[in-house]
């Protein structure tokens, strides 16, 4: 067995955030994703915002699912707090988390089908009781690991893997965040690094739930004509003598958005996927209004891309429930167990 490490030897005059870190000192294992994979550039983007934020590692608990993106955390933010659960129930193991230490800055990764499809109930409620977190969907419409079938967020009459069209309409994650109570909602391109470490940026600095939906392209598995959010490579250009599956090596996908004005991105297949960046007369703190553009944009054919809203004067679970300020886990035995007498008075209290 071949383990590939990756070097630890860097410039020495790499430059340095406010703690004297480099962005070198934020980065994770060596990626075993597919080459030219998307999530890799969101955990890149993850990166950069916590290298420019001067964030200490010990300070962020990453947490994920099941699924290439939930692969993902291992390669970012390697002397984090890091927890891969199980498939779709990532918002309570990071509720559980946050409720014992709210001092740590939660950053959850996922992917659209541990999101929308086995963790839909999960991902709305956590949105709803607005837990002080930062979610981020790496989103490209089909599951991964399982090659290519497609979820729930692929887009209605695109043709998956096999030649079956999609006949169910996609679930739009950005609009149930929104439905569901998220306090910072955003949408993004993997390959749009101008525009995608800002977002995660704001959304790490944001109080309350902040949830980022992310157009990553899978480079292997919607390898076929039809797809509206990937490509098809090997069965356009090789011929199998035997059972045989072949991961094609293809540069990653970028591109540049220019607020207000739409940008058409060619897949390696010639699909398109035309993005729209919001521009400064958009009013990102009316949710009605984010709703209505998503919509009009979607029946335009177009992504809305960019910060979509932002609740002014967001509050988290913690001020909703009104926990104590110190940490569940540092509490004493008398601050947990306080004796009869309070017991007595609390019963009272619900006569």
């Amino acid at each position: 067995m071949t383990c590939i490490a990756k070097s630890k030897f860097h410039h020495p005059q790499l430059p340095t955030n406010d703690l004297g870190l480099t962005y070198r000192d934020y980065e994770g294992s060596m990626s075993t994703l597919c080459a030219g994979c998307g999530h890799d550039s969101v955990g890149a983007a993850v990166v950069q915002a916590c290298f420019e934020l001067s964030l200490p590692a010990h300070r962020i608990a990453k947490l994920s699912g099941i699924g290439c993106s939930s692969k993902a955390p291992t390669y970012f933010l390697g002397k984090s707090h890091g927890f891969n659960s199980v498939h779709g129930r990532m918002p309570s193991v990071v509720t559980g988390a946050n409720l014992a230490n709210r001092e740590l800055i939660y950053l959850g990764m996922s992917g659209d089908g541990d999101s929308a499809s086995i963790g839909l109930g999960q991902f709305a409620h956590v949105a709803r009781r607005k837990l002080n977190m930062s979610y981020i969907v790496a989103n490209n419409g089909a599951y991964g690991l399982t090659k290519g079938q497609a979820s729930a967020t692929a887009d209605l009459g695109s043709v998956m893997k096999g030649g079956k069209e999609v006949m169910d309409e996609g679930i739009d994650l950005v609009s149930l965040a929104l439905s569901m109570g998220a306090t910072y909602v955003a949408r993004s391109f993997s390959g749009d690094k101008d525009q995608l470490v800002p977002l995660i940026k704001g959304a790490l600095s944001h109080q309350g739930f902040a949830f980022i939906d992310v157009l990553s392209p899978c480079v292997t598995f919607n390898n076929h004509k039809g797809s509206t959010k990937s490509y098809d490579y090997l069965r356009d250009h090789m011929e199998s003598l035997i059972s045989a599956d072949f991961i094609p090596v293809k540069s990653e996908i970028t591109a540049q958005s220019e607020p207000g004005l739409s940008k058409d991105i060619f897949m390696h297949d010639g699909s398109m996927m035309r993005f729209r960046a919001t521009d400064d007369s958009y009013d990102l703190t009316n949710k009605q209004n984010a709703l209505n553009a998503i919509s009009e944009h979607t029946n335009k054919g177009e992504v809305l891309t960019g910060l979509l809203y932002l609740e002014p004067g967001s509050s988290d679970l913690h001020e909703n429930i009104q926990t104590v300020c110190e940490p569940f886990n540092e509490l004493t035995y008398k601050d947990l167990c306080p004796g009869s007498e309070a017991l007595d008075t609390l019963n009272k209290s619900f006569r």
